[in-house]
């Protein structure tokens, strides 16, 4: 029986610490048919050479030298060598458990095309895992057992980039690695949500995500919260506004201070409400500030609440499900 082939794309940049780890558990994968497609982002370490002996070793590694920069370069040089009907993404930092491409291929056969594959994640690290990854990784391990994870997403990017498989064909239907636009792992699931790739639930955790001070997510300027901000409002804007609604923000701090920047930029009128009396009453870009009991006096109004405090945010939804308001359709959490 021939068994398809999965294409897994993986850019690095001065990894070599972690790179024998990352390999060696492709390489121990319960499912054997594979190609390893791995592109040199510019490292100056000793990346190349170690992921060259192994590619000298084993014909299924095929090793790139980017002829741009950056990621999304790095991914769409390996995308143009892709033969499999299966892609899937892999950090060169981190770890595939043994049954991951296994798992993941079964559950698209069941499941079909139209779905992408998702397993939960486990991050480790020497130094061990900070109280937020942690909390990250609970939320969205929670959302992946569901297979609920469009519910969210707008909070935080709900599917991980070294933890999802699709059909190359809805791949391609979503644009793949085309776009030009950062971070590229939270506009691809974008991606995935706008043209309606249903989540696979699964209970597995499938991939260890690595941690640690020099890790791209913690220190590269694409992954800075103004960026996450502007391709949330941009989805936002472009699938789940309804302009015959009223726009309403919540919140006045950074996140609320910053949306209302951009739609007052954008010339989308919009309300403004907040519980700091000190703010109350007053006009930031041109729109004064109303209490929260200000809301019963808009009609049909559209929310996009960006109140960071997790009681708070309880609250609000409480208040807001009593209004018959649901979640993704009337209010979005935007943090």
């Amino acid at each position: 029986m021939n068994l398809p082939l999965i294409s897994i794309l993986t850019p690095f940049k001065n990894t070599a610490h972690y790179l024998d780890e990352c390999i060696l558990s492709i390489q121990s994968q319960t499912y054997k048919n594979w190609e390893l497609l791995i592109v040199d982002d510019g490292s100056s370490d000793n990346s190349y050479n170690k992921v060259k002996q192994y590619a000298k070793g084993d014909s299924r590694i095929k090793l790139f030298k980017n002829h741009g920069k950056g990621i999304i370069n790095a991914l769409k040089l390996a995308y143009s060598h892709v033969n499999g009907e299966f892609i899937t993404r892999m950090d060169s930092d981190d770890v595939m458990a043994e049954l991951k491409l296994e798992t993941m291929i079964n559950l698209l056969q069941i499941y079909g095309k139209g779905h992408v594959a998702i397993g939960m994640v486990a991050y480790f690290s020497n130094q061990g895992v900070s109280d937020g990854y942690y909390k990250y990784e609970q939320w969205l391990n929670n959302l992946t057992a569901n297979g609920t994870n469009y519910s969210e997403i707008y909070k935080e990017c709900v599917i991980p980039s070294p933890c999802w498989m699709t059909y190359k064909s809805d791949l391609e239907n979503c644009e793949a690695f085309y776009p030009d636009r950062y971070p590229e792992d939270y506009d691809l699931t974008f991606r995935f949500y706008k043209h309606g790739l249903k989540c696979i639930p699964c209970e597995e955790v499938l991939h260890y995500w690595r941690d640690y001070n020099t890790r791209t997510s913690r220190t590269h300027e694409h992954y800075a919260q103004n960026y996450f901000l502007d391709i949330k409002l941009h989805y936002f804007l472009e699938l789940d506004y309804d302009s015959t609604r009223s726009l309403v923000i919540w919140g006045a701090g950074f996140k609320g201070k910053t949306i209302a920047k951009n739609l007052t930029e954008k010339k989308i009128p919009f309300y403004w409400i907040c519980d700091n009396p000190n703010k109350i009453k007053k006009e930031i870009y041109g729109t004064e500030l109303k209490p929260f009991q200000y809301l019963e006096d808009i009609e049909n109004p559209q929310s996009i609440i960006t109140v960071a405090n997790s009681k708070a945010q309880e609250e609000i939804k409480s208040f807001l499900t009593k209004q018959n308001m649901k979640a993704m359709l009337d209010y979005f959490f935007f943090c």
